[in-house]
């Protein structure tokens, strides 16, 4: 009974498709044996290169074999999430059309090298394995990937590779224990949806250049350890949604948050300007020496400002002991003063 189901569910189906020039027929030929709790992959009678979708999910299916994933020359559509998997066959990385591969669900600890020939990949969801870390070059070689979700593993770092996903819509790494983002993140010009979530202890710091992803529409990096916002954020133009819940902020601090995002722009311009204003209610110390003539020293008030050509504020500093400090030319918005290190910038 069991074969039976098996030979009318991997039946191929015709579909026809009308265009300008007249009818054609076009052959669209999917394989469905998903949740028949199947072990092993059975062996079709039909034709492996003429399947063009193939989803075997929903089983206990712990191995495919390699000789089967090299005959599915024309794939693109691979669902094997739901299973018992430990690995993925090598012969993967012969499917040179695959499109969408979902491998969540199973019990997978890395990916195979050889996936980075799937140069069609446009989507790869890896969601609930025990993934510890991804190809290193992955992100040199998947040049059309547009959605790469890895949430719910064990993965300590994205791969440097990550950061070449120049078409990269949407990147999902919650649930793991991430530690920080790759270097060269201002390279994913496309990314609109970033999620680092629940990453609790592990995550502590967002790089400055989160502040060139030109495009990113929704940021969430809630439930990590993150005190301090970059200030490059209020450079994201696109930005709509924000949720930073769940972490010790201190600056912007979490009233600031709740009240908008603009609100949280705004701050962390008024921070990177030097004109954010903190309450006080006691004068200070410094001040009371001042007034009773114990101390000549210039305030900051007294300090003098002046504004260059470039827009930039330059800052004269007093000398203390002998040593003086040098002074520095830092823009209000300039990229350089944002993502450079600081000993650049040093005369």
């Amino acid at each position: 009974m069991m074969y039976e189901i098996q030979q009318v569910r991997m039946e191929m189906m015709k579909k026809r498709k009308e265009k300008k020039t007249g009818i054609e027929i076009e052959r669209v030929e999917e394989v469905d044996l998903s949740g028949m709790s199947l072990d092993s992959v059975p062996n079709p009678s039909l034709n492996l290169a003429v399947i063009h979708k193939l989803d075997i999910s929903n089983n206990n299916i712990e191995v495919i074999p390699e000789s089967l994933t090299a005959r599915l020359l024309n794939i693109m559509v691979l669902d094997v999430h739901s299973n018992q998997l430990k690995s993925l066959p090598n012969s993967i990385g012969c499917l040179f059309k695959l499109k969408h591969l979902n491998v969540s669900g199973n019990l997978l600890e890395s990916l195979p090298k050889s996936i980075e020939n799937c140069r069609s990949l446009e989507e790869l969801n890896a969601n609930f394995n025990k993934l510890k870390k991804l190809p290193d070059t992955i992100g040199f070689e998947l040049v059309n990937l547009r959605k790469l979700s890895v949430n719910s593993n064990k993965l300590d770092f994205l791969p440097y590779s990550t950061s070449h996903l120049t078409n990269l819509r949407i990147l999902d790494a919650r649930l793991n224990c991430l530690r920080s983002l790759p270097e060269g993140l201002e390279n994913l010009i496309n990314l609109e949806i970033l999620n680092i979530s629940q990453n609790f202890q592990y995550f502590h710091t967002l790089p400055d250049s989160i502040g060139l992803l030109i495009s990113l529409v929704e940021l969430d990096v809630s439930y990590n350890k993150i005190t301090i916002l970059p200030n490059s954020i209020a450079c994201l133009k696109n930005l709509k949604k924000l949720c930073v819940d769940g972490n010790p902020l201190v600056s912007p601090p979490m009233e600031t948050v709740e009240q908008s995002l603009n609100a949280v722009k705004e701050y962390l311009i008024e921070r990177m300007n030097g004109t954010l204003k903190t309450p006080s209610t006691k004068k200070s110390w410094f001040g009371k020496i001042k007034k009773w003539g114990t101390f000549n020293g210039s305030t900051q008030n007294d300090r003098k400002q002046r504004m260059d050509k470039d827009g930039f504020i330059m800052h004269e500093y007093r000398s203390l002991d002998g040593l003086a400090t040098p002074a520095r030319s830092i823009g209000m918005f300039s990229p350089r003063r944002i993502f450079s290190p600081r000993s650049h910038y040093t005369t």
